[in-house]
């Protein structure tokens, strides 16, 4: 009997063990925790061939119905390039004012649709793709980055255009088309970052993507698309603050460093002071803040 009385009980977890420290000690870990910063970098770097592969298929598919297929990748910014023509150049007579303006323009409306496109992709980069976020397990961050990458690689197609519209109205070809090498990477860079923003703010609010074609159509018209930015900041009659506004818009900065690159009539004087050092700004604030806010959310994405 004494014998019964002495032997200790069996060990049982009662409902105020730590459970954390259960885990830990049995090796367990969270599913679907978000991994330090170092780590997830580290992540993406490698299923850089994933996010590769997947941009470059969802371009071929964009069109892959369309009976003109992969040739609307070209015509669509040029149509849109040439509906603005005739307003803005035709009606409102901006083309007077502008030398080489459809040079200028057609420059202009290549560089804000790689924009707009990827912010406008990022934005349903995980709310339109929740069966693949579900279904495997990725950084959440290859969804906007690779839509990002699929609109430069569609701007990559339709500067083939560009630079035969460029010849064909006696832009010479000069060095400085180089220039628009780094220029594409800083826009490239800034364009992920903003996409990585829209696609959190997307992911917990859908209704962001009915909105945003009514943010992004006004800042294309602030951004110097169809008209020239530095002639009607020169006229003086804007308030000091609207023209530094104008100035460092960061869509209205990359625009302008491409024409510069690009256009002959297109001189330094034209570009807002330190048009280098603040697209590099913008580059890094949205690039880096954006990952990073998109990383801190890490967890949540796909869930309830």
């Amino acid at each position: 009997m004494s014998q019964v009385l002495d032997t200790p009980p069996p060990t049982q977890v009662s409902a105020d063990d730590d459970l954390a420290a259960l885990a830990a000690r049995h090796g367990l870990s969270v599913s679907g925790a978000r991994p330090s910063l170092p780590e997830y970098v580290g992540q993406l770097w490698a299923r850089r061939h994933f996010i590769t592969a997947f941009a470059t298929a969802k371009l071929t598919a964009q069109y892959s119905q369309a009976k003109l297929g992969q040739v609307w990748q070209v015509m669509t910014p040029l149509l849109n390039a040439a509906v603005y023509y005739f307003i803005f150049g035709v009606l409102l007579g901006t083309k007077q004012q502008v030398p080489d303006y459809v040079p200028f323009l057609v420059t202009g409306v290549f560089i804000w649709t790689f924009t707009q496109s990827s912010i406008m992709a990022g934005t349903r980069a995980i709310s339109g793709n929740l069966g693949l976020v579900r279904a495997l397990h990725f950084p959440r961050a290859a969804l906007p980055i690779s839509f990002a990458l699929q609109q430069l690689q569609q701007l990559l197609f339709s500067m083939a255009a560009l630079l035969v519209i460029l010849l064909c109205f006696g832009v010479p070809v000069s060095a400085s088309w180089l220039l628009a090498i780094p220029a594409l990477v800083l826009q490239f860079v800034f364009n992920a970052g903003v996409s990585m923003i829209m696609a959190r703010m997307g992911a917990k609010t859908p209704d962001i993507a009915q909105l945003m074609p009514f943010i992004l159509r006004t800042w294309m018209y602030v951004s110097g698309v169809m008209w020239s930015i530095d002639k009607l900041t020169k006229k003086g009659d804007l308030p000091h603050v609207v023209t530094i506004l104008l100035q460092a818009n960061p869509a209205a900065v990359y625009i302008d460093l491409m024409r510069f690159a690009l256009i002959d009539s297109f001189h330094a004087h034209q570009l807002p002071p330190h048009v280098w050092a603040t697209a590099l700004f913008w580059a890094l604030l949205a690039g880096v803040g954006g990952f990073i806010y998109f990383w801190k959310a890490e967890e949540r994405y796909g869930r309830g």
